[in-house]
């Protein structure tokens, strides 16, 4: 049915070139028309709100450590009612986050309430579509992390408006057609994990017992490793690798244009590399650890996570990450990063993470930890039978990966193309049940900008 969807019989110049041409029955407004700026103040004992690319405006609450409270005038703070849409300091990046409950939130923050022309289910997937948030770069003021959206400028700016019904037709639509894709990319996104827990597996008999399951075993004496093969070795991880320290500034032209490799590069469990950018593209204005090729690089926050790679050149990393040179004579990089990744370690390292305020494993921490390796030779054996056993594993996650991509690819673009007009949903009839996108999209989206956290 999606397939069969067809343009509008006529259409118009919209006068607006981000816009292009727009179905022909269809007017336009200015923004301050369409919506009405709430600033209303004085709410003390209303939920603390969260503004969040990924989920809208939700309860800072259900993110527990994950958010920081900035302040503590509350009465000072805007009130947001569900259905609101809220300007934050990232919308010029990810456009207009709709607000799914009542609350308050940053009175740095533009709260914008729908009129009566204005229906939610539209302007929810329009202020999300890449026309629009394209346009948002006529409307930013200042620089760098100092970029907002001067709402001055935006409410002047003209919106297209569908007729009430044609909105409604949409907003239906949108809810049948992106749900049938979600639960899709749902479906995908748990096999991806069936196969991630089973690679663990793989790892975790590898690094915890080793290849030969009749060699007799000791205790290490630790909970978290257990028993051990009994020609293994346990140190404590000072004595077998080293922490660089001592800060560069990325803003040098000698460490600009290098690569930059932070936690959001670092696909979680797996140790792969998921994109590069330099310290330049990524605006990096604070300290960061100069890495060497062949360094593992391991994140020090929510270790849960576990992302450590190993670098594949000279590079900087986050401060939020530790670089790290194990003593090649007894651990190869390789084998050191499969311990840091496997269940066992990221046992301690969560503990560990614990005793601060903020989850992260300290110097100390990581210093004192008891390391179990075998020689050097069993090392590299251990390493091949991993590898052999886990490529049809990346075979098949890297396909699944990239079938959820273009799923994804598709949500978006049919969205854009629903909302300014290009494809007609007046006639079409949405049969069966409809995921609510809004909540689905929560369970794809894990991770969260430097923004959101806080927020």
């Amino acid at each position: 049915m999606i397939a069969d969807l067809k343009p509008y019989p006529e259409y118009k110049e919209s006068g607006l070139p981000w816009l292009g041409q727009m179905p022909g029955h269809w007017a336009q407004r200015r923004m301050k028309f369409l919506f009405r700026e709430r600033v209303q103040k004085g709410f003390p004992d209303e939920p603390l709100l969260a503004a969040t690319q990924s989920k809208g405006v939700v309860r800072k609450e259900d993110y527990g450590t994950r958010t920081v409270t900035a302040m503590k005038d509350f009465h000072l703070l805007k009130l947001v009612v569900k259905g609101d849409f809220v300007i934050s300091l990232r919308s010029f990046q990810g456009g207009l986050e709709v607000a799914h409950c009542r609350g308050i939130i940053s009175p740095a923050y533009t709260v914008l309430e729908p009129r009566s022309e204005a229906l939610n289910g539209y302007y929810s997937r329009f202020f999300k579509s890449p026309d629009f948030i394209s346009s948002l770069t006529l409307f930013v003021t200042g620089i760098r992390e100092g970029q907002n959206i001067d709402y001055e400028r935006l409410s002047r700016a003209y919106m297209p408006l569908p007729p009430l019904d044609e909105q409604l037709a949409i907003g239906r639509f949108l809810d049948w057609a992106t749900g049938r894709l979600t639960r899709t990319i749902r479906a995908k996104r748990k096999v991806v994990a069936l196969l991630n827990e089973q690679k663990q597996a793989i790892i975790h008999r590898a690094v915890t017992r080793g290849l030969d399951p009749s060699v007799p075993l000791k205790p290490s004496g630790i909970p978290w490793i257990g028993d051990i093969p009994h020609h293994w070795e346990l140190r404590r991880f000072k004595f077998l690798a080293t922490i660089n320290s001592g800060q560069v500034d990325p803003r040098k032209r000698v460490y600009s244009d290098m690569v930059l490799i932070a936690p959001n590069h670092i696909e979680s469990g797996s140790g792969r590399l998921l994109a590069t950018e330099t310290a330049a593209k990524q605006g990096a204005d604070s300290g960061k650890y100069l890495v060497t090729r062949g360094q593992i690089i391991y994140s020090k926050i929510r270790p849960n996570l576990r992302k450590a790679t190993i670098a594949p050149c000279d590079c900087l990393c986050s401060a939020d990450m530790y670089p790290i040179t194990p003593k090649t004579m007894e651990l190869s990089p390789e084998y050191l990063l499969m311990i840091l990744l496997s269940p066992a370690f990221t046992k301690f390292a969560v503990d560990a993470s614990m005793r601060v305020a903020m989850p992260k494993v300290n110097r100390e921490a990581l210093a004192g930890c008891l390391l179990w390796f075998p020689g050097i030779v069993e090392q590299a054996q251990i390493l091949r039978i991993i590898d052999r056993e886990s490529t049809p594993i990346d075979t098949a996650i890297s396909r699944l990966e990239r079938e959820i991509q273009l799923l994804r690819e598709y949500r978006t673009r049919l969205i854009a193309d629903v909302v300014t007009g290009k494809l007609d949903v007046r006639s079409v009839r949405c049969e069966g049940g409809s995921v609510n996108e809004d909540i689905a999209e929560t369970e794809e989206n894990e991770e969260f900008t430097e923004d959101e956290q806080n927020d």
